[in-house]
C-alpha cells in the first residue's frame, strides 16, 4: 500500500462543522492521520464492483420478496407490508447505501463484505471530510472518488420526479420532514447533512427528532410539537427499520398504512431492510456462486476454512468473530445483536500497512456509485476504526 502522511486539521473546525464525535472516550481520533493513494484503475475498480453488485442485489432480493424468505431474513413480521408495498411500486426510491470490500489494493481482488443499506454511517466522514483533508493539506481535492454529496442532491431530485401526484396535490413543493434519534450526535449531523442535499433538491424541509414524528392513517405524517401543523410527503428517517419493529411493533402498523394509501414516502424505503440483512448474502451466493466478487457465504461453520460469524441484523463490527480453518475462534467483538441468526462467511484478505493495520473499503451507492473512502483497524472493523481518506496518485 502506499500511505501519504498529512496534517491533521485542527479540532476547533471540526466542532464548528458540527464534527463533534471526532474524538470519543477511549478511541484514538476518528480521521487517520494519512491518506490513501490509489490509482485510476484502482477506483474504476470498486466503483465497478458496487455497480454489479447492486445489480446483484436486486435479484436477491426480488428472490426473497417473491418467495417470503424473511425469517431466514430476521426480519419481523410486522413490516412485511411496509417492504412488499415499496418493492411493488417504483415511486420508492432506495436513496442510499454503502458497500463494504475487503482487497482492490496490492493485487488483492475485490471482495464483497457487506452492503449496509438502511442506514450507513461514514457519509459526513465521505463527503465532507475527506475534501476538507485534501485542501487542508494543499492536495487537489478534486482527485478523488467522491461525488457523494452532489450526486445525493441529485437522487433526491429523481425521487421528487417519481412522485409528481404530491405536487399536483396542492401543494407547489414537496415537503419532507427528517429525523433520527435525539442524542447521538453523528446521526443529528449526518441528517443534518442529508437535510441540506434535500433542501438544494427543491424540497422543503424540516428536522425533527423521531419521538415527535406523528402517523395518522388519514393525514399521513405530521408533528406534534405545537408549532409545525404541516403534513410531510417524504420522511427519511435515519433510524434501522427493525428497530421500529422491535421497540415499538405495534405502531409499525401505522406507518405501513401511510405508504399503502400512498400518503407519504418513506426513505431509505422498507425493502432497504432486505439489502441490509447478511441473510442476503447467504441468498446472494446460492443465487451466483463463485462470483468473483463474493464470499462462499452459510447458515453453518465452514469446515476446512477460515471463516467469519455475524449476526444478519448486527451493526458496527458487533457480535462478529473469526475463525481459523481448524474451527478455533481466533478474534471476537461482543455486542448487543445476539437475537439474531448468524450468518458465516469465507474469511477475505485486506491490504495492510506497515504496522499491521487492515484498510476495508466503502463504495456509496446513490443510484450509481460516488463515494469511496476506507477504515482501518488492527483486526476486526468497527464503529470505532478510524476513518482514512483517499487521493488518485499522490
Amino acid at each position: 500500500m502506499k500511505i501519504l502522511e498529512i496534517n491533521p486539521i485542527d479540532e476547533a473546525i471540526y466542532s464548528e462543522i458540527g464534527y463533534t464525535w471526532y474524538r470519543m472516550p477511549g478511541a484514538p481520533p476518528s480521521i487517520a492521520g494519512e491518506i490513501v493513494c490509489i490509482t485510476e484503475t484502482q477506483g474504476d475498480n470498486y466503483y465497478k464492483a458496487a455497480e454489479e453488485l447492486y445489480d446483484m442485489f436486486i435479484h436477491a432480493a426480488e428472490f426473497a420478496i417473491e418467495n417470503r424468505l424473511y425469517h431466514q431474513l430476521d426480519i419481523d413480521e410486522s413490516l412485511i407490508a411496509m417492504i412488499e408495498h415499496t418493492w411493488q411500486n417504483e415511486r420508492h426510491f432506495h436513496l442510499l447505501g454503502r458497500f463494504d470490500f475487503a482487497g482492490g489494493i496490492d493485487g488483492i481482488p475485490i471482495k464483497l463484505i457487506e452492503f449496509n443499506a438502511d442506514t450507513p454511517s461514514l457519509i459526513f466522514e465521505t463527503a465532507v471530510i475527506q475534501w476538507m483533508s485534501l485542501k487542508h493539506n494543499k492536495l487537489d481535492e478534486t482527485m478523488q472518488y467522491n461525488s457523494l454529496y452532489e450526486t445525493l442532491r441529485e437522487s433526491f431530485v429523481r425521487l421528487k420526479a417519481l412522485n409528481p401526484d404530491f405536487e399536483a396535490d396542492c401543494r407547489a413543493v414537496p415537503r419532507a420532514l427528517l429525523s433520527c434519534l435525539a442524542g447521538f450526535p453523528e446521526d443529528e449531523n449526518t441528517t443534518r447533512l442529508i437535510e441540506e442535499a434535500a433542501f438544494e433538491a427543491g424540497f422543503i424541509t424540516d428536522f425533527e427528532f423521531v419521538d415527535k414524528v406523528f402517523f395518522s392513517n388519514t393525514g399521513g405524517i405530521s408533528l406534534q410539537d405545537g408549532q409545525r401543523h404541516y403534513r410531510y410527503d417524504y420522511w427519511f428517517k435515519n433510524l434501522p427499520y427493525e428497530f421500529i419493529s422491535l421497540y415499538e411493533p405495534d405502531p409499525a402498523a401505522i406507518p405501513s398504512d401511510c405508504l399503502i394509501n400512498y400518503q407519504a414516502v418513506l426513505t431509505n424505503p422498507p425493502y432497504a431492510l432486505v439489502f441490509q440483512s447478511k441473510g442476503l448474502l447467504k441468498i446472494l451466493w446460492d443465487m451466483y456462486r463463485g462470483h468473483p466478487l463474493l464470499l462462499e457465504t452459510s447458515l453453518a461453520p465452514l469446515p476446512g476454512k477460515s471463516y467469519v460469524e455475524k449476526k444478519t441484523l448486527g451493526r458496527e463490527g458487533q457480535n462478529v468473530s473469526i475463525f481459523d480453518k481448524s474451527g478455533r475462534a481466533v478474534s471476537s467483538n461482543g455486542g448487543e445483536y445476539d437475537r439474531y441468526k448468524s450468518i458465516y462467511q469465507e474469511y477475505a484478505r485486506f491490504p495492510e500497512d506497515s504496522e499491521g493495520r487492515l484498510y476495508q473499503a466503502s463504495v456509496f451507492y446513490s443510484y450509481q456509485p460516488c463515494g469511496l473512502g476506507f477504515r482501518r483497524e488492527h483486526g476486526i472493523i468497527h464503529n470505532n476504526s478510524q476513518f482514512a481518506g483517499h487521493i488518485v496518485g499522490g
